[in-house]
Parts: structure tokens; sequence; C-alpha cells
């Protein structure tokens, strides 16, 4: 793969709409090319020494690492949580083409 490297992020957040908005805000920002969201989801978690469950949705951002760390901060400044999830995978392999339309759209 040439070029900057590509990631998947990964969050969930508790409301349908409230997915909806962030995934608009990081596509329209150019901070992520895509983002699905997928849900609802049921996560099991412990917090607080407590195991807790909840319905969730979960946001599947492709961006650059270039990118990431203003992807990060927009997430954190608009999620509900105390501690949101926000887990960043290097996609390692892809088609070719794909991954330059995820450079380009964040650029």
């Amino acid at each position: 793969m040439s070029g900057t490297p590509a990631l998947l992020v990964t969050c969930t957040v508790d409301a349908e709409e409230r997915a909806r908005e962030l995934a608009s805000a990081l596509v329209e920002e150019r901070l992520a090319a895509c983002v699905q969201v997928l849900g609802p989801i049921a996560s099991v978690y412990r917090w607080r020494g407590e195991v807790e469950a909840a319905t969730e949705w979960l946001l599947l951002a492709k961006t650059t690492e270039a990118r990431f760390p203003a992807l990060r901060d927009v997430i954190v400044r608009r999620h509900p949580y105390e501690l949101p999830e926000i887990v960043a995978v290097p996609i390692t392999e892809g088609l070719p083409a794909y991954l330059r339309w995820v450079a380009e759209a964040t650029a």
C-alpha cells in the first residue's frame, strides 16, 4: 500500500441519532472518508467494577493515520460517555483504488 496508511476506527454510542450525527460530522469535516453505522448491538462490559450491558450503535470509520488525531478529538468532544471507545486498527491490505479514495476524501 502506498501513501498515507489507512485506519479503521471503531466507536460506540448510545443512540442511533447520535451515531448518525457523529458519522455525518466526521465525513463533512473530511476526518473520515466513510462511516458506517451498525445497530442496535448488545454490548457487555466491565465499568467501575461491575458488569454492565447496554444497547449501542457501532460506527466504523475509514480514515488515515494523518487524520486520526483530529478525528479522535472530534469524537471525544461530541461523545456523551465519560470514556468513549475509540479504537484504530491499521488497514494493512485493501483494494488500492479504495485506499487511494480514503486518502483523497480525507485530504
